[in-house]
């Protein structure tokens, strides 16, 4: 495949592989708990013991590391797929019928690029969360609630490289021949023009991740996110904000693995666009 030729991708796909199987394997093995309470061993430095140190409630940075990459990792696959399946739906709509419809439908999609995303977010988070809480249980309210918003306010690129597509591809002759033989709207859309823009489906989808993931980080540094019994790196960047000159490890290790994951998922995402 090409994408193994480009260096970045390449590179980016070794570091995500050892990303997930760290978060997914790496817990059978390293079995502190993520979860216990020890002031003995408050803000203690990387050990043989604690490779990553604790945190201010002697809590094992290692594991709460491990929990949190599941946490957001599934954060940002999610409001991708969310965001994906929108803007799929709004710009196939849009390139293939054209006219009124394409022009209704771009203008929705001009007004929520017009939009304050992180304002935005961060109210509806505010006025929805404890009801959602009350409904779902607290964790997966939550996640729910981060999942849906990140997704409804990161469709519009999507929408827009999809509509692109379709207008090129809807004046082709397989197009033409498929209408002349009796096929339907759905069946031309679904059958022979999504098959030919999957490409680009799957690059926006990879670049979607990151921002995904980005966007729940701010939340949970800003206290708007997850539990704080429930970790994620954004959390725990949120916990180390204060212990930023006696520790910083404890801001070091999560920052990195935001760091690292949007950045392979980047140019994997670069790689597949090539």
């Amino acid at each position: 495949m090409l994408i193994f030729r480009d260096r970045n991708a390449l590179f980016g796909i070794i570091i995500l592989f050892i990303i997930i199987s760290s978060i997914i394997f790496l817990p059978l093995v390293y079995t502190t708990p993520a979860d216990k309470i020890d002031f003995t061993i408050s803000t203690m430095p990387p050990s043989w013991e604690h490779p990553f140190g604790t945190n201010d409630l002697g809590q094992d940075q290692l594991a709460r590391l491990l929990q949190g990459g599941r946490v957001s990792l599934a954060v940002g696959i999610s409001a991708m797929m969310v965001a994906i399946f929108l803007g799929t739906i709004v710009g196939a709509i849009a390139g293939f019928y054209g006219g009124v419809i394409d022009g209704i439908l771009m203008r929705i999609t001009d007004i929520f690029l017009s939009l304050p995303q992180l304002p935005l977010l961060l109210l509806i988070i505010y006025l929805f969360r404890d009801s959602t809480k009350k409904i779902f249980g607290a964790e997966l309210g939550v996640f729910l609630l981060i999942v849906v918003i990140i997704g409804i306010l990161n469709w519009m690129s999507v929408a827009r490289l999809v509509r692109a597509s379709f207008l090129k591809l809807r004046e082709m002759e397989f197009v033409s021949a498929a209408k002349a033989i009796g096929a339907s709207p759905i069946r031309i859309i679904l059958v022979h023009l999504l098959p030919n823009i999957f490409s680009i489906i799957i690059v926006a989808a990879t670049l979607s991740v990151g921002n995904a993931i980005l966007t729940e980080s701010t939340l949970s540094f800003l206290g708007l996110g997850f539990p704080p019994d429930i970790p994620t790196w954004g959390r725990m960047l949120f916990e180390a904000k204060d212990y930023i000159e006696s520790a910083p490890y404890m801001a070091l290790f999560p920052g990195l693995a935001i760091f690292l994951t949007v950045l392979s998922i980047n140019y994997i995402g670069d790689g597949l666009s090539n």
